[in-house]
């Protein structure tokens, strides 16, 4: 029997109605995930930086960028584009907004390395998309390589980081997953990550970017908030083997979400989705 504590699908969870979307079964990364690792780090200012990406992240004819750089001041930036046949920007929207309320549907996302996610707060009811997950912090417990992190990851409007386009206002076209992240017991966010979506004829191509560390470093109000953070900067040093493990991560992660996303949408989009948190 699965532990309820671990990654792996719990017997418990049999009984689900999406539990026939589970498949423990990663496949091989991608080749520019591959690519990228073969390379090893480049330098910071090889990578897309947040301003940078402002001008680019939504342009479809820009180049695709896949890899990871650190430095010595604590700062590490991860890129990484994935094809996502069959799945609409829209489709990515509503996962955000589904999946937060229960372990089980967070598992179904990485069997290897997902352990389980919550909501802080519940989101407004019978919000779905976008108005489910904007302005929501979830709380997730997760390996990323072989550390266990218990995290949180709040959801802001693209605006806050200046992605403005136009093409943003239809969901068919594009969307932007973008938030904050730090520990979950700790009034500190370390960094920014977003998941650019843009539709191709095929279905998708998301384009993640992680900006982590020094300048993107910032407590969460008050004088504990400014504390923790200058203590983050001062200690936080992430390494190659930081980089290589989240990109790896996020390259699995969202190729296993592809493999099943449409179908899944197809079967529970309609369906109501504030439901009781315990499984």
């Amino acid at each position: 029997m699965s532990s309820l504590h671990g990654p792996g699908w719990p017997d418990a969870f049999a009984a689900l109605p999406y539990a026939r979307f589970w498949n423990p079964v990663l496949a091989p990364l991608p080749e520019r995930a591959l690519r990228a690792l073969e390379r090893g780090a480049r330098p910071l200012p090889a990578l897309p930086g947040l301003a940078a990406s402002r001008a680019t992240l939504l342009d479809p004819n820009a180049d695709s960028v896949s890899g990871y750089g650190f430095d010595d001041k604590g700062r590490m930036h991860v890129a990484i584009d994935i094809d996502m046949p069959g799945v609409t920007p829209a489709m990515i929207d509503w996962w955000f907004g589904w999946h937060g309320d229960r372990a089980a549907k967070y598992r179904l996302w990485h069997p290897e390395a997902h352990v389980s996610a919550a909501w802080l707060k519940a989101p407004p009811a019978g919000s779905v998309g976008r108005a489910r997950y904007i302005g929501q912090t979830s709380i997730v417990d997760e390996y990323i390589g072989s550390r266990r992190l218990n995290g949180s990851i709040r959801f802001v409007p693209s605006a806050q980081l200046g992605l403005t386009d136009p093409s943003l206002a239809d969901d068919q076209v594009a969307t932007v997953i973008c938030a904050r992240t730090g520990p979950a017991d700790a009034p500190v966010d370390v960094g920014w990550l977003a998941h650019a979506v843009l539709a191709t004829s095929g279905g998708s191509v998301m384009r993640s970017r992680f900006w982590f560390g020094g300048e993107h470093v910032a407590g969460r109000g008050g004088p504990q908030g400014v504390l923790a953070s200058m203590l983050a900067n001062r200690i936080l040093r992430l390494t190659e083997s930081d980089a290589r493990a989240l990109l790896i991560h996020c390259a699995e992660e969202m190729q296993h979400l592809a493999s099943f996303l449409p179908a899944l949408h197809a079967d529970f989009r309609d369906d109501p989705v504030d439901l009781p948190s315990a499984a």
